[in-house]
């Protein structure tokens, strides 16, 4: 039988598919890290780990999914790095409860699939978009459809107001490129993964 704690780890692989070792004992204050392999490892029923470079990333297994009730299946591939950066900008926005991943943005016109929404503690909104391995044109493109959503004014007469777009990337390089692509927006921020760890 498993303990709650166990249960919040499943429940937090459930919502949020890949989560790192360390992000797993951000969340959840597990203690050292020996203790957190320690936990991790009495749960190597309920999960799959993948190791990327110095770090462990774990997903729920098929038992682990069938005890929180999940029907997602999760497999490796190029988009685990994608989510667990998500994953680092939940954190860093001190776990917003509203944070959905995948939202679906649409005014009729034009639609955008964002990689999460969440508010912040004055309650504005928040897209947020992950630029792990796209190309900047795939970047281009998406950052359009933001400029054509806003200009639309839909979105903004709904939440009254229209969320910043934050970014979230690799390299100061790629950084300078989306500021400069995102200038028909009002609100931007974008964040390298070094600023927020």
């Amino acid at each position: 039988m498993l303990n709650e704690r166990d249960e919040r780890i499943l429940l937090l692989l459930k919502k949020f598919d890949f989560m790192t070792r360390d992000q797993l004992n951000e969340c959840l204050r597990l203690g050292t890290v020996r203790h957190t392999n320690r936990i991790l490892h009495n749960l190597s029923d309920y999960l799959m780990s993948i190791r990327e470079g110095y770090q462990t990333i774990y997903y729920l297994s098929k038992q682990g999914r069938s005890y929180v009730d999940c029907e997602k299946v999760r497999k490796k591939g190029g988009h685990v790095q994608h989510i667990v950066m998500r994953n680092e900008m939940w954190l860093f926005s001190s776990q917003p409860k509203d944070w959905k991943n995948e939202v679906k943005v649409s005014d009729g016109h034009s639609t955008v699939i964002t990689d999460a929404m969440f508010s912040d503690s004055w309650d504005r909104k928040h897209f947020l978009e992950v630029d792990s391995t796209q190309t900047m044109k795939e970047n281009r493109n998406k950052i359009k459809r933001y400029v054509e959503l806003l200009n639309n004014g839909l979105v903004e007469e709904k939440l009254g107001h229209f969320p910043t777009l934050v970014w979230l990337t690799t390299t100061e390089h790629r950084r300078d490129q989306l500021k400069k692509e995102c200038t028909g927006l009002q609100a931007v921020m974008v964040f390298t993964m070094n600023d927020i760890k």
